[in-house]
């Protein structure tokens, strides 16, 4: 399939950011924002996008199929639209990082990918308050603002900088992680992973681990990562997959990175 204009989709996105998200930053009334479940947010301007970007990426590309992440909230049988049929399929975020955003934190950013028969084949990361747009395609390489993004190399785990989101593991398995904390240099929880994909392909960030891994959170990202030249695999090894949702996602900015990183993270894994 030829694929729409990535440049098209920047617009758009852009374009539904400017007109549903940032008026209402900062703007929430109480009535505005709902939780889905303990402690996961939904507000008024997650819905509005979502059902903007919606129409427009369906008129963009005919025939194609949306999952978003409100959608999946209200029926979560949609989710299946990535792995089966034939019909490529937008994933959207409309607004990561949404308690952020509730909260009047400009830590958030809308987060699309195109998908097609299982894998990720375009991704856009918009950062509205910093003007920030990191495009990929597979293999294609990833960009922001006419420049190759590259990842940063590792090197000793003592050196290294970057995310440990425990928010979703086990309590004795997040307990033991963020006891690891002090071997590194320093990490990060911004409760955004879009921002935290941002960090890792712009060489403020080295490492990140998730243990949840919906595919409006990380399906344009890590392909973003891997075209790049980070590695970004499951935790057993395999390959990262949209549309599975089972198990973590560890990325580094070179293998030899990410098996230190394994191996300290998960001495049982092999």
């Amino acid at each position: 399939m030829t694929l729409p204009d990535p440049d098209k989709v920047a617009a758009i996105i852009r374009d539904v950011a400017a007109t549903e998200i940032i008026p209402r930053f900062r703007s929430l009334s109480k009535a505005d924002i709902k939780e889905k479940g303990p402690g996961d947010l939904v507000t008024v301007a997650d819905e509005a996008a979502e059902r903007a970007l919606t129409a427009r990426l369906s008129d963009l590309l005919p025939g194609s199929l949306v999952v978003g992440e409100e959608a999946c909230a209200a029926d979560p049988t949609i989710l299946s639209r990535i792995t089966t049929g034939n019909d490529p399929v937008w994933i959207i975020d409309p607004v990561d990082g949404t308690s952020n955003f509730a909260s009047g934190r400009p830590v958030f950013a809308v987060l699309l990918a195109l998908a097609v028969k299982g894998q990720t084949v375009a991704g856009w990361i918009f950062d509205p308050m910093g003007e920030r747009m990191a495009v990929a395609e597979r293999g294609q390489g990833a960009w922001m603002d006419g420049q190759r993004l590259t990842a940063l190399s590792g090197g000793a785990l003592a050196t290294l900088r970057g995310s440990l989101s425990t928010k979703f593991f086990p309590p004795e398995e997040k307990k033991r992680i963020e006891a690891l904390r002090p071997h590194f240099a320093s990490t990060y929880r911004l409760f955004c992973a879009a921002h935290e994909y941002l960090n890792l392909l712009t060489g403020k960030g080295q490492f990140a681990l998730y243990n949840r891994t919906m595919p409006w959170d990380h399906a344009a990202g890590a392909l973003a990562y891997a075209e790049a030249g980070g590695h970004v695999a499951r935790w057993d090894g395999d390959t990262y997959q949209p549309g599975r949702t089972d198990g973590g996602i560890l990325l580094a900015g070179d293998r030899e990175t990410w098996d230190q990183l394994r191996r300290l993270l998960f001495p049982g894994l092999h």
